[in-house]
């Protein structure tokens, strides 16, 4: 899992044994920010959301979880206040976020994904690293 800012830069990564869940995410921002950042785009956001909220409300309590305009359309379960365009109604400057770049971001990772599963942890680990330093 990789964490990607609007700008298409990666603040940093970890490995996941299994499939991503929510709190994979959670501990990312908790553990590794010391004030949560005012808005987390994501594709399940609609979830995300309480999830965070229910473990540590007073940390994010002033954060706003949103979908992405590239996943909003297949979300037809979750409530249209979670998606970026309701956003952007009331906040103007949210009209020009890369809401796309964690999807450009994986893109470029998912041409190292085959090299990296040959190898041990600690390689992989090194060569991601490198990898995503070079391309910052």
């Amino acid at each position: 899992m990789a964490v990607w800012c609007t700008h298409s830069i990666c603040y940093g990564f970890h490995c996941m044994p299994t499939s991503e869940g929510h709190n994979d995410v959670f501990s990312a921002l908790y553990t590794h920010w010391a004030m949560p950042p005012k808005q987390v785009i994501y594709d399940f956001a609609c979830t995300l959301g309480p999830y965070c909220m229910t473990r540590e409300g007073d940390f994010f309590a002033n954060t706003d979880f949103i979908i992405d305009l590239f996943h909003a359309p297949g979300y037809t379960k979750c409530s249209p206040a979670c998606f970026l365009k309701a956003y952007a109604g009331a906040d103007p400057r949210l009209k020009f976020i890369n809401s796309s770049a964690v999807e450009c971001g994986n893109s470029v990772l998912e041409c190292i994904r085959k090299s990296v599963s040959y190898m041990g942890q600690y390689r992989a680990m090194l060569y991601m690293k490198t990898f995503i330093s070079i391309n910052n």
